[in-house]
């Protein structure tokens, strides 16, 4: 998807998916700002990049396995409550001109991104064992990229 970004100066999140700082997770906080719930909406934009890493093949993940968040302004976008608190509909494509920033996990986290993606399914479901594996993920920060950085991000992967 970063690689279609670059190329195409857009990026279609699947099924028009994105995650925000919504009314719903504001009132599932009892406390932060907007800092912290964005940073909230991006944990939780995380994750569900490890969903899209497990739907890869094996080959592809063992190439690449890193979580990647776009942060964007972007307009329209309607609330999806019935999904998650932080869970919008984009109403199409982003163009990279209101991207804000990429955040990308680095190379000494893909271990434990490949780990978790293959149990975020069964983390989601309760499993114990598959939460403690994939807190191991989430304990890796992503660093953070401006957008003009996305074509030399892309040569070094």
């Amino acid at each position: 998807m970063l690689r279609a970004l670059n190329s195409d100066g857009e990026l279609a999140a699947v099924g028009n998916t994105a995650f925000a700082l919504t009314p719903a997770l504001r009132e599932s906080y009892a406390t932060g700002g907007d800092e912290e719930l964005e940073y909230a909406a991006m944990l939780d934009a995380a994750r569900a990049s490890l969903r899209l890493l497990n739907a890869e093949s094996a080959d592809e993940l063992a190439a690449f396995a890193r979580r990647a968040v776009v942060s964007a302004d972007v307009d329209g976008a309607v609330l999806r409550p019935d999904l998650d608190y932080s869970v919008v509909k984009l109403a199409g494509p982003i163009p990279l001109k209101v991207i804000a920033a990429i955040h990308l996990d680095t190379e000494d986290a893909e271990a434990a991104v490949r780990a978790a993606a293959a149990v975020v399914d069964a983390a989601d479901l309760g499993d114990p064992d598959a939460e403690f594996v994939l807190g191991d993920a989430e304990d890796h920060e992503l660093a953070w990229y401006a957008p003009q950085e996305l074509p030399f991000l892309l040569e070094l992967l």
